[in-house]
């Protein structure tokens, strides 16, 4: 199959990009999606409960998002934000994505944050992706004065100290991540209690989601196949879920294209999955096979990025675009802080 990013695109009218959550996360519409029938209806995420059913497995990525987006400027003047992406193996060297007017050169100077939190940094290196390594006192965390590292889609002036709580899922537990795992924002802890209750399972995997998220998807990348590489954890007990989940009939319902690509990089001939950790670079696009995931929680994702290849792999293309017209049309809020579909 020869795919072109200029199969994966559609008109999105800028006031349906979501700037704000929900009020509150189950509060989110939802958008259902049949995929073997492509019949469409329209909930809320409060209503998860009634898609789901005793004996089914929710798996949810468990990364924490870092709060990775610093605003200062330049001590030359002017504006620079800079996104952390990690830490090198040089104590007090760290690796970002930096925005600022003018020419980036080695030793240009920047002053991040305010108040007590503020620090210097300096440009230690240039690479040839546009990252650079700032080089900052080695007692210093960049973290002390960073916000959420909201997409640049999602407008703010100012920080908002909601954004720390609200662009974090519940059930964050390891840092790692530079992005959120946005269909995660949507589970609240009264909604989960509801479906626990309901004889509904629930497993972690993490993956952090990495700097490769920002960046353009080109159609060299669909010659390649391959995806950037994201650190992945699948723990023994979640394979064990899996398996007790296969052996009783239920599902494996994936929250998120994360979730989903940890799964599948781990899955067995037996619709298992392999407990481990490593790198994956797996790229779920039309034409790749689900071995291990039943059903999607997923957000609604940006024309031609590789999160809309994956969830158009998952219910098929066209299916897939139709129903995105009709959420445009229904006036459903898109990307980050927007609504939500299940697909099964």
């Amino acid at each position: 199959m020869t795919l072109s990013l200029d199969d994966f695109d559609y008109t999105l009218p800028p006031s349906r990009i979501a700037q704000t959550p929900a009020p509150e996360r189950e509060a989110a519409r939802l958008f259902v999606l049949d995929r073997a029938t492509g019949a469409r209806t329209h909930a809320r995420v409060a209503e998860l409960p009634r898609l789901l059913r005793a004996g089914d497995l929710l798996v949810v990525n468990a990364t924490r998002v870092l709060p990775a987006r610093l605003r200062g400027e330049k001590a030359s003047g002017g504006r620079a934000e800079a996104l952390v992406l990690g830490a090198t193996a040089i104590p007090g060297h760290w690796r970002a994505l930096l925005r600022c007017r003018g020419r980036q050169r080695v030793g240009l100077g920047l002053r991040f944050g305010s108040g007590d939190d503020a620090f210097d940094a300096e440009i230690a290196a240039i690479g040839d992706d546009g990252e650079v390594v700032l080089a900052l006192a080695p007692e210093v965390s960049p973290y002390r004065a960073g916000e959420a590292p909201l997409p640049p889609y999602i407008r703010r002036d100012a920080p908002q100290s909601a954004d720390l709580e609200r662009y974090q899922t519940v059930f964050a537990r390891v840092p790692g991540a530079v992005a959120a795992p946005t269909a995660g924002l949507h589970l609240g802890d009264a909604l989960l209690r509801t479906l626990a209750d309901a004889g509904v399972e629930r497993a972690e995997v993490v993956l952090h989601v990495g700097p490769g998220t920002f960046r353009p998807l080109r159609n060299s990348d669909l010659a390649a196949g391959r995806l950037h590489s994201e650190h992945y954890e699948l723990p023994a007990a979640t394979a064990a879920a899996i398996a007790r989940t296969r052996a009783r009939g239920g599902r494996v319902a994936a929250v998120g294209t994360t979730t989903t690509r940890v799964l599948e990089s781990c899955a067995t001939a037996e619709r298992g999955v392999r407990a481990g950790c490593g790198e994956t670079d797996l790229f779920l696009r039309p034409g790749s096979a689900f071995r291990v995931v039943d059903a999607l929680l997923t957000n609604f994702h940006l024309p031609r990025s590789s999160l809309l290849l994956l969830v158009a792999a998952f219910a098929g293309r066209e299916t897939l675009l139709d129903a995105y017209a009709e959420a445009v049309k229904l006036e459903y809020r898109f990307y980050s802080y927007g609504d939500a579909m299940w697909i099964q």
